[in-house]
């Protein structure tokens, strides 16, 4: 029983930051229609910064972790000033290729300005503290992580609901042209959602380094083709969608993980990546993919 709950607590931490993820690259597709796979590259960014600061500037972790969120939404707000606001408007596959290029432009500057090896931080102690809960030993990252997860949520939904920008960005992300006509500047409507976009990959970057310790040129790589994926199974373009996707795809890799015999270990993904597959062909557009046509769909 012990096992189990530990499980479920694992698939639950794991979800959590998979959705953080897949919200990232969720709101900016929904208002820009980009799949931003330069989203990888903001988490090395917030890497960095913790190497930076730690190195340089104070060993306290609060201030290490706010400095690292903080150096993530700058540097997504500024990828959208430089590298994706002159393509807005052009075809799909130009943005995506923008994408693409931004990601590989980021991982060379790692490599040449900083090292190709990996870099060790260690101010993260504070999330490798044991903590037993209800008879369940737990790590106190994965608390942090499934409450951060919680309070992210909660916070975008009333943001979006509640807000003169956050509807501006649900109505957006439905009729852009419209939303310009009654006043709304597009510039400010783009760059907000870069923004929070940046702020959920710098939280998703403090717990992918609690858990690795190091951060190296392609840091970002493997966290945002998890976030990709679970984008794909919940929906592109839907937010609660993203979520779902995240804490699926979570609880199916904790599963393949207790369930496949020592030596098929390695096939990890591929048994993941399979079921995934089949959930594709159940809903090609993802579980909760977007309504087609004009409606709420954040």
């Amino acid at each position: 029983m012990e096992y189990a709950a530990q499980q479920i607590i694992n698939a639950l931490s794991f979800g959590a930051e998979y959705a953080l993820l897949a919200l990232g690259l969720a709101i900016v597709f929904s208002v820009m229609g980009l799949v931003n796979f330069a989203h990888g590259e903001v988490i090395a960014v917030g890497g960095y910064t913790m190497v930076a600061f730690a190195a340089l500037v104070t060993a306290n972790p609060l201030i290490i972790v706010v400095g690292a969120v903080a150096a993530a939404a700058l540097t997504s707000v500024a990828l959208e000033r430089v590298a994706f606001r002159p393509v807005r408007y052009a075809d799909p596959t130009t943005g995506l290729l923008t994408a693409f290029g931004v990601s590989i432009v980021l991982q060379n500057l790692f490599l040449l300005f900083i090292s190709p090896r990996p870099i060790a931080v260690t101010s993260l102690y504070f999330l490798d503290v044991p903590v037993t809960l209800f008879g369940v030993q737990i790590s106190s990252l994965q608390i942090f992580e499934s409450i951060t997860t919680v309070v992210v949520i909660v916070g975008l939904v009333l943001f979006l609901q509640r807000t003169t920008l956050g509807l501006a960005m649900r109505a957006a992300s439905l009729d852009f042209e419209m939303v310009r006509l009654t006043g709304i500047r597009a510039n400010r409507v783009f760059a907000l959602a870069f923004l929070i976009s940046g702020l959920l990959a710098g939280l998703a970057c403090i717990f992918i380094m609690a858990r690795r310790g190091s951060v190296d040129p392609h840091f970002g790589f493997n966290p945002v083709l998890k976030a990709f994926v679970a984008c794909v199974v919940g929906g592109f373009g839907s937010l609660p969608g993203a979520v779902l996707g995240g804490f699926l795809l979570g609880a199916v890799e904790v599963s393949m993980l207790v369930l496949l015999p020592q030596e098929y270990g390695g096939l990890k993904d591929a048994f993941v990546f399979g079921i995934i597959a089949l959930v594709l062909v159940w809903r090609p557009d993802g579980i909760l993919s977007p309504a087609k046509e004009k409606g709420d769909k954040l």
